[in-house]
């Protein structure tokens, strides 16, 4: 019996190790997401970095979502990001309030992210409630791959919300 138990422990220790040694190469070309306070007062703060190419994801209203890439990036163009062509503190002083506004109505709040490379370079900022989440890949032909959040993030909080409401009534 024991010695059963020794072989299935086995198998199943080579098996973990031979995921954490693979997993080591499948996600070589994924960057990092971080939280930053200063990407985050540039952001409500309505600085325009000249260096940056801006896009939004998400409602023309409210997006999900607002991302600054570095010029000497390109974005894979099979994702749906919308460029938002000459941003000036104006727009981006409109968006990122109408971001907060959206936010605040589901007691959420906006914040700034550093988007760093596979290598820890700096790449670009992010602005986004918590719960739009994504990931970051160099791509093999050059291009980042940043796929938008999910577009019904507030349509979801608000389904949750109304689904609480009518559960507190049973």
């Amino acid at each position: 019996m024991n010695v059963r138990r020794i072989g299935r422990l086995s198998l199943i220790l080579i098996l973990c190790l031979s995921a954490a040694a693979c997993s080591g190469s499948l996600f070589r070309n994924y960057g990092r997401i971080n939280p930053n306070n200063e990407v985050t007062q540039a952001f409500e703060g309505y600085r325009v970095n000249g260096e940056f190419r801006y896009y939004v994801s998400g409602a023309h209203h409210y997006p999900n979502a607002l991302m600054g890439l570095h010029r000497d990036q390109r974005l894979d163009p099979s994702t749906l990001w919308r460029e938002v062509p000459g941003m000036t503190a104006a727009t981006m002083k409109e968006i990122v309030d109408q971001m907060k506004a959206k936010a605040s109505q589901h007691n959420m709040f906006q914040y700034g992210f550093e988007m760093l490379d596979n290598q820890g370079w700096s790449i670009g900022v992010w602005y986004s409630v918590l719960s739009a989440r994504t990931f970051l890949r160099m791509n093999e032909d050059g291009t980042v791959r940043i796929d938008t959040p999910d577009l019904d993030i507030y349509e979801r909080l608000e389904r949750d919300a109304h689904a609480e409401t009518d559960d507190s009534r049973d």
